[in-house]
């Protein structure tokens, strides 16, 4: 399960390679609205999201689908390291 940093929580490369878990707090105002399935998944950064993810982390499609409707686009989250 891996994922990519937005220049926000990226820290000049300091969350590279950490593990984090990773929940689905809700909706936004985009996509399902009531995308979340419940429960978590760890998840490592392994690198810096492309231009124009802001603020956010970059599940792969795997990760993903564990915590939400893989169709819900963009969801609200709760992180921390593990």
């Amino acid at each position: 399960m891996i994922a990519t940093a937005s220049y926000a929580i990226w820290n000049n490369g300091a969350v590279c390679n950490k593990i984090y878990k990773i929940r689905c707090t809700g909706a936004t105002n985009q996509g399902i609205p009531q995308p979340c399935k419940g429960g978590t998944v760890d998840f490592k950064i392994v690198d810096l999201c492309p231009s124009g993810c802001q603020g956010t982390i970059d599940l792969s499609k795997e990760a993903f689908s564990k915590i939400t409707n893989p169709d819900s686009g963009k969801i609200k989250i709760e992180y921390n390291p593990v």
